[in-house]
């Protein structure tokens, strides 16, 4: 006991075991909707759901218990949603990648991720990007998967001559969705932790009240078996041999890298570990992160990343990686708990895309949408991910437009060199793709 005080500094942060214990708990229930929503979108992809439910619990156990050990922060590591969603969406269903060769994307991706943090270019390349348009990228990734969740849910649903429309209010399974949403919003208005996966169970029981869900022949059983998926991404890297699976590693790469910096520094913020604006031992915490992505691309998940719902464990009092330790825990165990898997119909699961897209769309308060040549390119990357339905094709209309709004606004000189690279590999990006 007095290794692990000494180890995570619990004295210098003024916190104790049963602190960060509670803490861990608190940020595992708030994160836990991962387990059962990750492989619903990566099962779109044809990817085996039982495989993707082990390998999300396995990677997000190690990512956070890395992350706790290493950079000692109180900080949850799992697939992030809209990452997840680009990869199912538009890598594998627009671009009919396989899955297999689009978690070598994610692999080749991650080991960048690894190099950038290890030869600190880190500072360079987020700086080379317009904090507007990082705003606009999150944001716009929130519309994408809130309109997923919208479809998900039967909601809305295609129409020959609007596109899209609302959907069937007779559909039985709809209300499911609609009970869990409503349920969801009342507990985040309250505050209530682990407000989705709240609204996820309940929304499982009035779904199985209603005879829409089958109930599992048992609650508990030894986790799926990994084998579906894991390697898989080293041995296809091979078939990223095309500049448009290059640019599906640079979506990777730059989605993955930014959402990460911003949602550290966020909780870094939070838990007032910032001292004179910058973050300590910030390069730990980005080691830590690409090393969990390269280990969750081996294992068969989508990108791993630091999860926002960790500012509920700090929220109560966790400030240390003793925090994140047990939040791996606690991951670890629930693999027993995968017959569950089929209580979270993409129904139940629904109401966790919109709300978490609710919450990224916040960031479009940043935006300086009082200049045209901000408000613009910003505008694009928003509306471009939900109607192109693809996260990579958005980026890409507002990368394109951006330098030429800017020279139109005499601010060329502004642009970075990495800006006008990201403008020709866009444009060559888009003309390949369409033509």
């Amino acid at each position: 006991m007095n290794f692990i005080k000494s180890y995570f500094q619990l004295d210098k942060y003024n916190t104790s075991v049963k602190i960060e214990f509670l803490a861990g708990l608190t940020t595992f229930i708030s994160m836990s909707y991962i387990l059962f929503v990750n492989p619903s979108v990566l099962g779109a992809s044809g990817m085996d759901k039982g495989a993707v439910f082990t390998s999300t619990a396995l990677a997000s156990a190690l990512g956070t218990a890395i992350m706790g050990i290493v950079a000692n922060y109180p900080i949850g590591e799992a697939p992030a949603l809209g990452i997840n969603a680009f990869f199912a969406y538009t890598v594998c269903i627009g671009m009919h990648v396989s899955w297999e060769t689009a978690l070598s994307a994610v692999f080749v991706a991650s080991v960048i991720f690894v190099l950038i943090t290890l030869f600190k270019l880190r500072e360079k390349i987020i700086n080379a990007i317009p904090a507007d348009l990082k705003f606009a990228i999150s944001s716009g990734i929130g519309l994408f998967i809130a309109f997923l969740g919208l479809q998900d849910s039967g909601l809305i649903v295609a129409d020959k001559s609007t596109l899209v429309t609302l959907g069937s209010l007779h559909n039985p399974l709809v209300w499911i969705s609609i009970f869990g949403l409503l349920v969801t919003i009342i507990l985040m208005i309250l505050n209530v932790p682990g407000a989705i996966f709240i609204g996820m169970v309940l929304a499982s029981i009035f779904g199985v009240c209603t005879g829409q869900i089958a109930l599992p022949h048992k609650l508990i059983s030894l986790a799926p078996s990994l084998a579906p998926t894991f390697g898989q991404a080293i041995f296809h890297v091979k078939d990223i041999n095309s500049l448009q699976m290059w640019v599906v590693v640079l979506t990777f790469l730059l989605v993955t890298f930014f959402d990460t910096a911003g949602t550290l520094i966020g909780l870094a913020q939070q838990a007032g570990f910032m001292k004179d604006n910058k973050m300590p031992r910030v390069g730990r915490a980005l080691t830590a992160d690409s090393s969990a992505m390269v280990v969750g691309s081996i294992l068969g998940t989508s990108p791993i990343g630091a999860f926002v719902e960790s500012s509920a464990g700090i929220a109560v009092g966790g400030r240390t990686g003793l925090t994140a330790v047990f939040v791996g825990i606690f991951f670890l165990i629930s693999m027993i708990f995968s017959p569950l898997l089929g209580l979270f119909t993409t129904q139940v699961t629904a109401p966790a895309l919109i709300i978490v897209g609710v919450l990224m769309a916040q960031n479009t308060a940043h935006i300086h949408w009082n200049k045209m040549e901000i408000a613009v390119p910003s505008f694009l990357i928003l509306l471009g991910m939900p109607l192109t339905y693809s996260i990579s094709d958005g980026l890409a209309l507002g990368l394109i437009t951006y330098p030429i709004c800017m020279v139109a606004a005499k601010r060329g000189k502004e642009v970075s060199p990495m800006m006008w690279i990201l403008f020709i590999v866009f444009i060559i990006f888009l003309w390949v793709l369409n033509f």
